[in-house]
Order: C-alpha cells, then structure tokens, then sequence
C-alpha cells in the first residue's frame, strides 16, 4: 500500500478552484493549474490499499486504483500512467468530468472524507502529457478489415482507438463540424477545454483512425451504404432525444433545449462566432433542470451576463449526508455543489412548470410555476402555491429519452429499439443485424462518461472477435450485468 498511516494523518484536500469573480470573466477551465502537484502524493497516501476495493466496483471501467494511488504516492509516474491507460482510455476526461462513483464506494469514505481518487486520476494523466508519456500506439500490421463507428463521442472514440490499436482500419463520422461529440459541444470550457480533446484526436490520427466531420449518417451517407462498404459497423451516437416540457407558451422564442443552448458558446470560444447567438446578457434565465446539464446552464448564463439565474427541479432537496436507502457503496443522491453554483443563481426545488407567457412579440417574459409533493407515484400541485417569475430566456435540461431515430439511420441499418427507445442490443453488444452493433448512451440511455468509454471498449472486444472469428485479446471491462451490486 502507500502510506500506512496516510489515512490517518493526512486531511483531504481538493483542487484549488479560482476565485468566482476572476473566473466568471473568462471561459477557462475553473480550477488553478497544477495547483494539485504540491499535495497530490500525500492525498494518494490515504489509499488504505484494502483487502476488496470496492472503488473497482463503484467504477465501470474497472480503473486499478490502489495501484496507481501507491504508484503515485512513490512517485512513479511512469508506473501510474501505465496502470491507469491499462483500463481507461482517456483519463484526462474521466479526471475532469465524471461524478467518481469510485469514490462514493471507496472504503475509507464509511466513516471519514473519501480518498479523493478523481484528482490523482487527473494529475496522473496531466503529468503524462506534459513528460511526453503519452505517444500514439500503431498497430504492427493491418488485419484487412474495416469499421464505421458512427459518433465521435467519449463511446465512439473509445471503440476507434481500441479497433485502430486491433489493427482494423476504423472509420468515425461525427455530424457536427469537428471532432468529440458531447465532449465538444455539450461540455463549457470552464470544465474541461477543448485542448484536451484535439490531443487526444490527434493521437488516433497518429494512430490511424480516420475521422469524416461533417457527416451525418442516415443523411449524408446512409446506413446501407455503411453495410456494404465496412465489415462492421458500430453506432455510438449517443442518446440525443431531448425530454421536451409541453405546456402552453412553449412555442414562445426565447425557449430552447439545453443541446441547443450550450454548443454556441463553444462554438465562440472555437471562434465561429463572437458572440452567441443565444446569449443570456441582461436576461432574466431560468434553468429547467437540477442536474449537471443544468448547472453547465447556469454556469454558461452567468458568464454570458445574465442580470439573474434560477434553476428548478422538480424533486425535492436531496439531503446533506448519504439516505439510509443509499447505503455504501452505492452512490448517493445527495445535495451537490457545482462550480457552477457557486458561482450564482438560485436553486428551487419541488416546484413545477405549468405554463408560459410572453409579450406581443411572442418571445417570452413569465414562467409560471407550483410547489409539488410526490403522492401516490405522481407530483401533485399544491394548492395556492401558484406564482410567475421572470424568464426572457428558458433552457430545458430535463435529460434524453432515447437515440435520434429522426434522421432515419435506425430504420436504414434496420436496427431494433427497445421499450426505452434506445437501440437493441445482447451481451456482446450485438445488435439484431449481423455485423452492427451500438456501445455507449444509444444502446444504454442516458448515462456516464465513465459508462460510454466502458461500454465502448467492450464492445470493441466484442467487434475484434467477429472480425476475427476468434476470441479478442484487447481487455475490456466486466460487462455491468456481471458485476455485483450491493456488498
């Protein structure tokens, strides 16, 4: 283990955020730089190295973390990048942007401050890019077969880098006009910037993916002319159905999506624009949402100038500490927060939308809003809790209901749905075409980072062996449907 007594002597500490006036006033990333270097071994000291980590079954990736914590404690961060590429192919994603199950799980965390396992994860791969450990891994020689991976998400990217390392020649068509799916333009740049996904872009190229921007399958290409041109094709498109809010007024202008709201921002700091087309300056905005999609929301309004931010939810305030029905190592609901919340804006919770109102112009001016209570498996109003709040601009982050079947990519692969609109699939990720699969949210739903990239490297172990007609040596995760749940 690292340090037998680290757990005991040494106090958490976190990343050092910059002061909230300072950064509200710019679009990098929210955290000092290398402010975790001076404490950082002494943090992966509290590794207590346990008999059963449970942090490997709070991650599905299945992350090796007391060996990179004792690895990063001595020091040896040669040995740490190693231990950490062994399981995760983009560490420096999941270091930023994950909710760390891993660390709800940890063992310490029964009864004190859990290791804090996100900021060694980060510190390791950072370390790595800026020592050059990190250099692309050609195959030694081609097997002759060819894969379309549709989506360039953190699933997409995972399955690519994995089949290209195979020796498959891989393909990846992305719609949107560059490169990382949601990571490119459904996450700000003061969580994580973009720099981190041109590298990482740039290290497939080297590698030998082949990345066709620009193209929408189902579209531009369509799905049968995938199937005749490739020995596999895998969907990792994500789920892109967003959850609507019909209620009257939504017609209104000035109501949009999340997914329609955030990738203009990044577009302005990708210099397509100089100012968003969607901008909250001097606006009144209210966030329809209380989960990260809505705080990514909030934490954009403010940088935007909005003159106030309200974010709602229509469940309760989740508690302070873990709920009794939560118990480790499950991860808990409780009361998160964000960067972005600090930052701003005010947060109500069991409450309700029931219409809009907006002026003769039809952009919109009230959200009209009731407390809620959860009765008999539905949200009942309460009465006389009725009130309207300003709103010239709304964005709904409600979530996603399923893949986008609007493009017509599902019914030209021919591909089956399940009940939750996602795309069918089995145990190895094989849809019920020969030949095509699907990893990550439009197979699973709605899900985490983590999860994609897991599911993506699964079912690139998954593709190997159908084109190889024999079993795939590339390693993969436990697939979730093996893995205990609860102690």
């Amino acid at each position: 283990m690292a340090d037998p007594k680290g757990f005991l002597t040494t106090p958490k500490q976190l990343a050092e955020r910059r002061p909230v006036d300072v950064r509200i006033r710019d679009w990098n990333e929210v955290y000092v730089e290398r402010s975790l270097l001076p404490i950082i071994t002494k943090q992966a000291g509290r590794c207590m190295d346990c008999g059963i980590p449970f942090c490997h079954n709070g991650c599905p990736l299945g992350n090796l973390i007391p060996e990179w914590n004792d690895l990063a404690y001595r020091d040896d961060w040669n040995g740490a990048i190693e231990r950490l590429h062994a399981t995760n192919n983009f560490p420096e994603f999941t270091g930023r942007l994950c909710p760390a199950p891993c660390e709800s799980a940890c063992v310490l965390g029964i009864n004190q401050d859990a290791v804090t396992i996100k900021n060694v994860e980060v510190t390791i791969i950072d370390k790595a890019w800026d020592n050059g450990g990190v250099a692309p891994q050609p195959p030694d020689r081609l097997s002759g077969k060819t894969v379309a991976v549709v989506g360039s998400g953190p699933a997409g990217l995972a399955v690519a880098q994995q089949l290209t390392r195979a020796g498959h020649t891989v393909v990846v068509y992305e719609r949107a006009d560059r490169v990382g799916g949601l990571l490119r333009y459904g996450i700000p740049e003061f969580k994580m910037e973009k720099r981190h996904v041109n590298r990482r872009v740039e290290q497939m190229r080297a590698e030998g993916t082949r990345f066709r921007t620009g193209v929408e399958v189902g579209v531009d290409i369509t799905g049968r002319q995938l199937r005749e041109r490739f020995d596999a094709v895998v969907v990792a498109a994500g789920a892109t159905t967003a959850r609507d809010l019909p209620v009257p007024g939504r017609e209104l202008k000035g109501i949009h999506q999340a997914m329609e709201y955030l990738p203009l921002s990044n577009k302005v700091q990708e210099g397509d624009y100089v100012e968003s087309p969607i901008s909250a300056a001097g606006k009144h905005v209210i966030v329809i949402g209380g989960g990260d999609t809505g705080a990514d929301c909030l934490g954009t309004a403010l940088r935007q100038g909005a003159a106030s931010v309200t974010q709602l939810e229509i469940m309760p305030r989740p508690s302070d500490d873990r709920p009794t029905g939560q118990p480790w190592p499950t991860m808990p609901m409780t009361y998160k927060v964000t960067s972005a919340h600090e930052e701003g804006g005010d947060r109500v919770y069991a409450v309700n939308t029931t219409h809009f109102t907006g002026d003769e112009d039809g952009n919109v001016q009230e959200l009209h809003l009731v407390e809620v209570e959860f009765k008999a498996g539905r949200f009942e109003p309460i009465a006389g809790t009725e009130r309207a709040i300003p709103a010239q601009l709304v964005t709904l982050a409600m979530g996603f209901t399923g893949t986008d079947v609007q493009n017509g990519l599902v019914e030209q692969l021919g591909v089956d749905l399940d009940a939750r609109g996602n795309v069918g699939r089995d145990a190895k990720y094989a849809t019920n075409v020969d030949g095509v699969f699907v990893a990550g949210d439009a197979g699973r739903g709605q899900s985490l980072i983590v999860w994609a990239i897991a599911e993506g490297r699964s079912a690139a172990k998954a593709v190997d062996s159908y084109l190889s007609g024999r079993a795939s040596t590339l390693p993969a995760p436990i697939r979730p449907t093996d893995r205990p749940l609860t102690v």
